[in-house]
């Protein structure tokens, strides 16, 4: 920490400073700002403004909507069995969901959008994960503000700028916190700005809400053993603040969990790119399937584990599928799948929508740029991508079988979606493993107080959002952005509360 005796002079002084512009971030700053509109709150955010808005930009913009907070609580009480959630947290998380709603509704017509239920890109009104587990009773339906792909980013993004006395430091990481050595009070932050170490006194307290470490691959390999994975979200979540709140003494919970809550994904990341691109999940056609390291099958690739954040069930348990553990994998395709299907999603990932990389329809681009191999034969599609040609031959020949046989007896994937791989030229990319979001960090308490060792709360310290998230196995979509407003609203809550911090220099 920075010891609170080497900080001669405060360079800049806020009542609140928090950490990251994403969403967790702009509710604490909205709650605090209309709690007490005098206030002198600055955000400092690592990004230039054009990348900024965290994964919540690029998330799926689904919000969880509840009518019944005993049946949510009990919903992810169930959803949390293998590592329980605190019940002093749970439940009053789940009655902060019930009475969300009328919130988001003001945020949106505050900024002149729309909000609908509905995710805004499908037909369901609702995305039930875990039905097993009481899913249905629990999500009244899913909502989102428009327009997609990134409403619910824009809209609070506009209530940020609606309210003029929330100052935003661009390219200004936080590098530290300011600390009593003994207590571990925070007094302040130490921020970098244009190259200099810049002391900024915060009157009342800190935010904590830099988001995760998917773009952190050391952090990656360590926390949750993936060897090479890519983030879809920002860029800019490489775990900066955890190390800060381990640093300031903070316990840490939900690094690993039992797999990764918002899922390990197939997608692609190109050389020379930092994040990856979805892989689409919304088919035409379906002359395809993939391969893993054995130049095998490995999975139902039809099934729509997008509804589960892809976990599937083995043994009695939702785990992560095995894109990650299958490597490399490789998804082999025909003519017709190439022609009638862009290969990936352009919402809910970063390339596409923050640096606006556009997939061609038919593929035809990436297929020039040699991110997909084309090959007029199966064997010479196998040597383009190191694979052996006569098992590469081999398992098209098995999967095609059943598709004339209208059964896949190894992975039961649906009868309608067996179509044969038959119509040359032949195609094959790397599916590699892409990461929604982590949900580790600091421990923490429902009002977004951060925990020390001994469960305690560090003074003046709070955290929202993605990093220290209270999800801690698995996940509802919807949930995290509007786990984002509920902690990030609480922050502020709490800080607006605070006595002034009067001693220093």
């Amino acid at each position: 920490m920075a010891s609170l005796n080497a900080v001669k002079q405060w360079d800049q002084q806020y009542d609140l400073v928090i950490a990251g512009f994403g969403l967790a971030a702009m509710c604490a700053a909205i709650e605090a700002h209309d709690l007490d509109p005098n206030l002198s709150i600055l955000i400092l955010e690592k990004a230039n403004e054009a990348e900024t808005g965290g994964n919540s930009r690029v998330a799926g913009q689904s919000l969880l909507i509840t009518k019944n907070a005993k049946v949510l609580a009990e919903y992810q009480r169930k959803m949390s069995e293998a590592n329980p959630i605190p019940e002093d947290m749970l439940v009053p998380w789940s009655e902060a969901m019930e009475a969300l709603e009328p919130w988001i509704q003001e945020r949106a017509a505050q900024a002149g959008a729309q909000f609908i239920h509905g995710t805004g890109f499908s037909e369901r009104d609702a995305v039930l994960e875990f039905p097993e587990f009481g899913a249905r009773e629990a999500v009244h339906c899913t909502a989102t503000i428009l327009p997609i792909p990134s409403g619910v980013y824009l809209a609070f993004r506009e209530n940020i700028r609606l309210r003029p006395r929330i100052q935003i430091a661009f390219e200004s990481p936080i590098k530290d916190l300011v600390q009593d050595p003994d207590t571990l009070e925070v007094f302040g932050v130490i921020a970098e700005q244009n190259g200099q170490r810049v002391a900024i006194r915060a009157n009342k307290g800190v935010v904590m809400a830099t988001g995760g470490f998917e773009a952190n691959l050391d952090m990656q390999r360590n926390y949750f053993g993936l060897a090479n994975p890519a983030p879809l979200g920002t860029p800019h979540n490489t775990g900066d603040g955890i190390k800060i709140l381990q640093k300031a003494g903070a316990d840490l919970w939900h690094m690993r969990n039992q797999g990764q809550s918002g899922g390990i994904w197939p997608g692609f990341k190109p050389e020379g790119f930092v994040n990856g691109f979805l892989r689409n999940f919304f088919w035409q056609s379906f002359s395809w399937i993939e391969v893993d390291a054995n130049t095998e099958r490995f999975y139902n690739e039809t099934a729509e584990l997008q509804l589960t954040h892809y976990k599937e069930k083995k043994h009695g348990h939702w785990v992560d599928t095995p894109h990650y553990r299958a490597q490399p994998v490789h998804m082999i395709f025909d003519a017709i799948t190439c022609q009638y299907n862009k290969l990936v999603v352009e919402v809910m990932s970063w390339n596409p929508v923050v640096g606006g990389y556009q997939w061609s329809d038919d593929n035809s681009v990436e297929v020039e740029k040699g991110w997909i191999q084309k090959a007029d034969t199966l064997e010479e599609l196998a040597l383009k991508i190191n694979r052996d040609p006569a098992k590469l031959r081999a398992e098209v020949e098995r999967y095609n079988a059943a598709c004339a046989a209208k059964n896949d007896a190894e992975f039961g994937r649906n009868p309608d979606t067996l179509f044969p791989i038959a119509q040359a030229p032949f195609y094959g990319m790397r599916i590699d493993p892409v990461i929604v979001c982590t949900g580790g960090g600091a421990r923490r308490n429902i009002k977004s107080e951060v925990l020390d060792h001994d469960n305690s709360p560090i003074p003046r310290l709070y955290e929202a959002g993605e990093m220290g998230s209270m999800f801690s196995d698995l996940y509802q979509n919807g949930s995290y952005l509007t786990e984002a407003m509920i902690s990030g609203r609480a922050a502020g809550r709490e800080i607006v509360g605070l006595k002034h911090w009067e001693g220093g220099a």
